[in-house]
């Protein structure tokens, strides 16, 4: 996401959705996926705070997010979340929609001032590129799923 590339290509694929886009996967409409994608970059800005889990998850986390470093890989479906960034209620799509871009864009701001958190409940340790690159990969998983 510090590329401007990446961060125009998401956004763009962002405007491609649509209220009734048919998910590959999963059990979120467009319109909860927005939402649930909206909150987890809250989480980077400090706007939605996670409990602690066990050292064990910790540990677990940790180890993810180097093997998706090293191997480049994606987030696997149907993978567990904090129950505060489950979406299963209704939301309104254009709403959503906005939120996130606007999201994305405080985002931007926040990384370009340097300001992202130096840890995260799950994965441990984080760098600015680590935001950059998680936050990559966990919308162009969600945005996969809606097959845009």
């Amino acid at each position: 996401m510090h590329n401007p590339l990446y961060f125009e290509e998401i956004g763009h694929r962002i405007s491609l959705l649509a209220k009734n886009t048919p998910s590959r996967w999963g059990k979120m409409n467009s319109s909860q996926m927005l939402k649930h994608c909206d909150l987890v970059l809250k989480v980077v800005l400090r706007k939605v705070e996670l409990p602690d889990i066990n050292i064990v998850f910790r540990a677990i986390g940790a180890a993810t997010k180097m093997e998706m470093q090293i191997f480049n890989n994606g987030i696997p479906r149907n993978m567990p979340t904090f129950r505060k960034l489950i979406v299963n209620f209704e939301c309104d799509f254009d709403e959503s929609k906005t939120n996130l871009l606007n999201t994305l864009e405080d985002f931007r701001t926040a990384s370009e001032n340097k300001e992202l958190p130096d840890h995260h409940k799950l994965f441990g340790k984080m760098t600015e590129k680590d935001w950059g690159f998680l936050e990559y990969k966990h919308l162009d998983h969600h945005l996969k799923q809606f097959n845009v």
